[in-house]
């Protein structure tokens, strides 16, 4: 009795995990969109002036440092 729903759910599982074929056309596109639109938002972050100055001040620190 349990060997047989044991087996029918190993089927089951086994049917969901392989029935996938890859992604559809939407799928890859919001992919995309949402690639694109992180990487405006990390490129908008890492240009901006507090970053730009704070890395330009840890430079010059560590290239002005006298040993």
């Amino acid at each position: 009795m349990w060997s047989n729903k044991f087996q029918e759910i190993q089927a089951r599982l086994m049917l969901a995990v392989t029935a996938e074929d890859g992604m559809s056309t939407a799928e890859y596109a919001i992919g995309t969109i949402a690639a694109a639109a992180f990487g405006a938002v990390l490129y908008t972050v890492v240009t901006g002036d507090s970053i730009v100055n704070a890395l330009t001040g840890i430079i010059d620190k560590a290239l002005n440092t006298s040993m």
